[in-house]
Order: structure tokens, then sequence, then C-alpha cells
């Protein structure tokens, strides 16, 4: 099984119930983050399409479940973005509830990728998830986007920032959909995951 030759790559359901999902005939990696830290693009690079999942400058765009078909042997994930700023506290809730669901009800869910931008220190909602991954003993990659936007050698201090607040001492991934770094890497994980 191999996604470094992406044959197909579709968004194939878009969900806010769990009578809406899929069939759950194939593994699922979920990713979460805040909206704007670069969630679509990290899909984009990794299933090899330019605008599959659509990225927006607009903050808070994904408010579904998105499921992307990769090879007939995997889905990503696209869970809505949290920290939405404009987003009533109504609505942000009713997200929670949505992403909550999915997270703890769907049993071929396999891991969780939390995506955080490489130049900031968590947020405090950046915690809360990824305490909430932890306590569902959901095996989770931490992924450092936007790592083209520092230089390399800040890397080990932006990774130590990272682990320092969330408390953890799991790896982290710095990620560029822009310049492709540890892209391949990436691609291993899935199918390692997968296997």
């Amino acid at each position: 099984m191999h996604l470094n030759k992406i044959v197909s790559a579709e968004l194939e359901t878009v969900a806010v119930y769990p009578d809406q999902y899929p069939e759950p005939n194939l593994p699922e990696i979920a990713l979460a983050g805040r909206s704007n830290v670069g969630k679509s693009s990290l899909l984009n690079a990794v299933m090899n399409r330019r605008n599959l999942a659509r990225t927006s400058s607009k903050p808070g765009k994904t408010r579904t479940i998105n499921f992307y078909n990769i090879n007939s042997v995997v889905r990503l994930v696209d869970l809505p973005g949290y920290g939405y700023a404009v987003a009533s506290k109504k609505e942000k809730e009713k997200w929670a509830g949505y992403i909550d669901t999915y997270l703890t009800e769907r049993e071929n869910l396999k891991a969780i990728f939390l995506i955080l931008d490489i130049r900031h220190a968590p947020s405090a909602l950046d915690v809360e998830m990824y305490r909430y991954i932890q306590y569902y003993e959901i095996p989770s990659l931490i992924v450092a986007t936007k790592a083209d936007k520092i230089a390399r050698g800040k890397w080990d201090q932006a990774k130590k920032v990272i682990r320092n607040t969330l408390g953890t001492k799991e790896e982290i991934f710095p990620f560029s959909s822009e310049k492709k770094y540890h892209l391949e890497e990436l691609r291993q994980k899935i199918e390692t995951i997968i296997e």
C-alpha cells in the first residue's frame, strides 16, 4: 500500500451527523487544528492535488466534517477548525459537538493529526484539544505547519516551545506545504498508521 503514487483523491462525503458519514470500511485519520493553521494546504499536499481541499484566507471556512478518500485505502478527515473568533458561542458549541461525536464514536478512526503553526506557541484551545486526544487515548501526531516561514535553525527551539506548552514528549513534525518539507515522511506515517 503506497501513497507515494496518488492514483485517486476525492472529496467523498461532507457530513455533520453520523448518519451522513461514509461507510466505516476504510481506516481514517482526522485532522484537527485551529482555523487558518494550514489544514487544507496540508491535505492538498498529501493528496497531490492543487485545490481539492478549499484553502481560504477567511478562517472558519470548514464548518462540516469533510471525508477525503485517497487511493481507496485511507480517508483523511478534515474537522472544522476551532478558535474561529467570528462564530457565535452557540455555533462554536455546535461544532464542538460534531467533532466530539466523530472522535468518540467513529470505530475506524486510527489517529488524529494535531495541526499547529510552528511560528507560535500552541493556544489554550490547542492545549485543550491535545488533552482531549490524550484523554480518549487516540493515537496522535503533532504536525507543525508553515515550517518554511522560519529558518531551519529555529525549528528545534520552536518544537521545544510546542512540547513545553502541550506538556508532551511526543515527536513534533515540521511541515511545509509550500516547500514540501517532510511530505514523504508524512505520507509514510499515514501508511504506517493504517497498515
